[in-house]
């Protein structure tokens, strides 16, 4: 059996990221960078997944996920189904 690789991955939401670099500024280990307005991991294999980025955008842009759960589509979310599923749902 493959050894399961460890770390964190970006999902990227270019659609709401307006380029504001908050997540660049609070990201202890300076991995985010911003190219053409929007924010890039540059070296994502240093993150420490501390989250801060994520905590700190005000747009929803970013998020902070292991690597175990990265899927075919990679960190594009264009594809990815981003709905809330019926039971996260109150009320």
């Amino acid at each position: 059996m493959a050894e399961q690789k460890k770390g964190f991955f970006h999902v990227i939401r270019e659609k709401y990221c307006k380029g504001c670099g908050i997540c660049v500024a609070f990201c202890p280990k300076q991995l985010l960078v911003l190219k053409n307005g929007k924010v890039f991991p540059e070296r994502p294999e240093i993150c420490i997944g501390c989250h801060m980025c994520e905590y700190r955008c005000p747009d929803f842009a970013i998020e902070v996920k292991p690597i175990e759960e990265k899927t075919e589509a990679g960190n594009n979310v264009d594809n990815v189904d981003l709905s809330l599923p019926p039971e996260a749902h109150h009320g």
